[in-house]
């Protein structure tokens, strides 16, 4: 079955028909959906989504853009809410410089922070990171070395991402390997081991060709298999099984 290792259930996005969306996912071969929060407004909203569906997990975290919201109130419960079952790993959380919505020091500081606590919990983390490459290494070589992570939606170099890899981290690979111009992630997918790949979606954003432009769903997720088998010159079957065998090793399922 296909794992997603990271998408947005709780988005707007999906307000129509979502749980239309959600109840075709074993047909169709998708096996296992972590959902991750951007903002402290989604907790809830992944909380309700786990308790629903079986196949679905969640994480727990707050995105670089979205720091400004965090207290030390709302961080002691978002403590409280990693330890239900079903959450799975802190995230997704990091630095985004291409926005830089929030300062720098105030997305240092609680990236930091939120990887901190993943520590102290022993949960896996998700890391977001945008034109943020030499901070994100820095701070991960410094407080992440003892945890499992995966680089969500990788767009850095092939060599950053061998880099990855050897501190024990997974690449995260989405829609966007399908793109004709991504040729720098399609070179990371060919030079880096299929045991550091899962596979993603960041639903509803970044669907793969032929969708491209248009709301983005787990149901796309082969397309991706697809490229990363193509790219790698084996059968798209050998991609599934070793990124869901990837995906449950990351998130302890």
């Amino acid at each position: 079955m296909i794992f997603d290792t990271h998408a947005h259930y709780d988005d707007a996005q999906f307000d129509d028909d979502r749980e239309h969306i959600l109840a075709s996912m074993e047909a169709a071969g998708i096996g296992g959906i972590v959902n991750a929060s951007s903002d402290t407004a989604s907790w809830e909203k992944i909380i309700s989504l786990t308790d629903t569906y079986s196949f679905l997990y969640g994480a727990i975290g707050v995105h670089p853009d979205e720091v400004g919201q965090l207290n030390e109130e709302n961080f002691y419960y978002m403590e409280k809410l990693l330890q239900r079952d079903k959450i799975v790993a802190v995230g997704e959380i990091g630095l985004d410089y291409y926005w830089d919505r929030e300062s720098r020091r105030q997305q240092k500081y609680w990236f930091i922070r939120q990887l901190e606590l993943a520590k102290r919990l022993q949960k896996p983390v998700i890391i977001h990171s945008r034109e943020a490459a030499a901070d994100t290494m820095e701070i991960m070589k410094a407080h992440g070395m003892d945890l499992d992570a995966v680089i969500h939606c990788y767009s850095y170099s092939p060599e950053m991402a061998k880099e990855y890899v050897k501190m024990g981290y997974y690449i995260g690979v989405g829609g966007v390997v399908t793109f004709k111009n991504a040729k720098k992630l399609k070179q990371v997918v060919q030079e880096i081991p299929l045991t550091s790949i899962v596979l993603e979606t960041d639903c509803p954003y970044l669907a793969p060709v032929p969708y491209r432009g248009k709301r983005n769903s787990s149901l796309y997720l082969p397309y991706i298999a697809q490229e990363i088998a193509e790219l790698k010159g084996i059968f798209v079957e050998e991609v599934i099984a070793q990124t869901e065998k990837n995906a449950k090793q990351l998130y302890r399922l």
